[in-house]
């Protein structure tokens, strides 16, 4: 059963200068109850808007969105006040999302003051201590101030914020970007056991198909606003059928990965201005397999097999090259911190 389905999901900001940038076109996917999303591109995608949009911190030009049943985008403000209680968000700068005013304790108990208003102060701080102690932190830390803590002490001061509250579904907006490589998998290891204690669902955002592969098990790919390809982790990263695609993961993965003799990087040419094409496939100017039919035919996402989509004339292209998603630089440096 999904806890999250999005439909149709659009927005357009529009500049005083007329002009108009479709950061989200079209966008529809869904997140099974205790599993995660990973929704990876390059920076300028639209991922960070389809994560905000999905929490209605951005209102949508067009498309449903649906939580644990309820309809996010036609709540009124009362109501969708109480609804954020069962959706939150970790923000990719722990620093930055975190009051520099406030103690640790004081910020972790604060979405309880919002939305369980019915507890008493004694109440609060001791679900705030236990929920400091259920992130890995020593419940002391809750009269300190987040500028005393380490980046990675900073990040699970924002997941335990979070959690506080216990929502069913969760944004993480590139949760562990800003964090050494070795705190990045002690977070995401902290990520998956608290999923699998209190069945969370995850939209996961990342650019970093490494950390993706360890935490996520469907992907999303989204290039210009829209959905490129998505399915399961092991098909789009081990076999992926769209160009953007196949170019992400080879690019992300070259460096000291253990791939197959006929693996190699497969670069784009640079970025080109696509954003407000009207017809036609929107990677057609940088895509090296583009024929006639791509410069005029709008493409939809299609299934090519059952529970894989992706938005390409030409998909499943020939299967030039095939990539070990578990043999990138990320896990021959890590892998042991994973594994414990």
């Amino acid at each position: 059963m999904s806890d999250v389905e999005v439909r149709g999901l659009r927005k357009t900001y529009r500049l005083r200068s007329g002009l108009e940038i479709r950061a989200v076109r079209d966008v529809s996917l869904s997140i099974a109850r205790g599993q995660t999303l990973a929704l990876i591109g390059e920076s300028g995608s639209g991922k960070s808007t389809v994560g905000r949009l999905l929490l209605r911190l951005l209102d949508a030009d067009a498309g449903s969105i649906r939580v644990g049943g309820t309809e996010i985008s036609k709540l009124t403000p009362q109501s969708l006040r109480a609804a954020r209680r069962h959706m939150q968000i970790v923000f990719q700068e722990p620093f930055g999302s975190l009051n520099p005013r406030l103690r640790v304790g004081d910020i972790v108990e604060e979405p309880l003051t919002i939305h369980e208003r019915s507890l008493t102060r004694r109440e609060r701080h001791s679900r705030a201590l236990a929920m400091l102690e259920e992130v890995g932190l020593d419940p002391l830390l809750a009269s300190r101030m987040p500028a005393n803590l380490s980046g990675g002490q900073q990040q699970r001061v924002g997941i335990a914020r979070a959690l506080v509250t216990r929502p069913t579904f969760v944004v993480l907006d590139e949760p562990t970007s800003s964090l050494d490589l070795s705190v990045q998998a002690q977070i995401l290891v902290l990520l998956r056991e608290l999923q699998t204690m209190h069945e969370l669902s995850y939209l996961y955002i990342s650019h970093d198909i490494s950390t993706v592969t360890y935490i996520a098990d469907r992907i999303a790919v989204m290039y210009l606003g829209e959905i490129r390809e998505q399915g399961t982790v092991s098909h789009v990263v081990d076999h992926p059928e769209d160009p953007y695609t196949r170019a992400l993961v080879s690019s992300a993965l070259h460096l000291g990965a253990s791939v197959r003799p006929m693996a190699r990087t497969q670069l784009l040419p640079t970025d080109l201005d696509t954003g407000r094409r009207d017809q036609g496939c929107l990677l057609v100017e940088r895509c090296p397999h583009r024929v006639d039919e791509c410069w005029s035919t709008s493409m939809v996402l299609r299934d090519t097999s059952p529970g894989h989509g992706v938005r390409c004339a030409l998909a499943p292209l020939p299967e030039a090259t095939t990539i070990d998603a578990r043999g990138g630089l990320w896990c021959q440096d890590v892998g042991r911190i994973l594994d414990t």
